[in-house]
């Protein structure tokens, strides 16, 4: 049970590496938090922050599989922020995971004070908000977690912007249908644009891009080969498997 009497489960995640408790009503993690994981660059002695981390699925997964990684987890919902650092501690990785309570649209002084300074992260994930507002949940923090205004995701960038340091890296998963808007987005402070469209099945439109890029740099835009989801049978492919489940990084290129 959440901190505001609001029922929960414990679910798996990475084929059991990760038990997550998260509520029954409202913004449940799937496929998209790992993914994001697995499109995030990081390694050890670095530090990490996960923008809108909810439970903390993708923030944890990252820390699972990059040992000696710091994750700072931000969240504005306070019930799920207190989940996100519980989580930590059940799959003890407490010593390296911290979860705060934080609107990612807060400003820079108020993450100074929170220990976010401005320059100190080498690399942020977010799943910002990406749907439509005219049909939002009727429950609060799923509607919270899944609509924006068509600011959203400048606003998440621009925070992400402040807390990289110059060469570092954000990662973001996104509708498929809305790349347009994440290249508008990203051309402010960010290049080096790397492109991996998520297929579900084979011969299928793309429903999600993941999409990494390097601030303060210069290098040009690169269209990765899909990942596709499940074969015509519905079937996890091998290469989904390998992220879903075993945890493994994604195939994007050096930065």
């Amino acid at each position: 049970m959440t901190a505001d009497g609001s029922a929960t489960s414990d679910d798996a995640a990475l084929g059991g590496r990760l038990i997550l408790r998260q509520p029954l009503r409202g913004h449940r993690f799937g496929h998209d938090s790992i993914l994001l994981a697995a499109a995030t660059p990081a390694q050890a002695q670095e530090h990490a922050v996960e923008l809108g981390a909810g439970v903390g699925a993708a923030g944890l997964a990252l820390a699972r599989r990059v040992e000696g990684l710091a994750v700072t987890l931000v969240e504005i919902d306070p019930a799920l922020a207190a989940l996100a650092q519980d989580n930590a501690a059940r799959n003890r990785l407490a010593a390296r995971v911290r979860a705060i309570c934080l609107d990612v649209a807060a400003p820079a002084a108020t993450f100074a004070a929170a220990g976010l300074l401005a320059g100190s992260a080498d690399c942020v994930l977010m799943n910002p908000p990406f749907n439509a507002p005219q049909n939002p949940s009727p429950v609060r923090s799923r509607s919270a977690a899944r609509t924006g205004s068509p600011e959203t995701l400048a606003v998440w960038l621009n925070t992400a912007s402040r807390l990289l340091a110059p060469g570092g890296t954000v990662a973001l998963i996104w509708r498929a249908d809305g790349l347009s808007d994440v290249l508008a987005a990203l051309s402010a402070d960010f290049a080096a644009v790397v492109i991996l469209p998520i297929y579900p099945k084979p011969d299928a439109p793309a429903i999600r891009v993941l999409v990494r890029a390097v601030k303060a740099s210069k290098a040009a835009l690169s269209l990765l080969p899909g990942l596709t989801l499940a074969d015509k049978n519905g079937k996890p492919t091998p290469e989904t498997e390998a992220v879903l489940r075993d945890g493994a990084a994604l195939p994007f290129p050096a930065t």
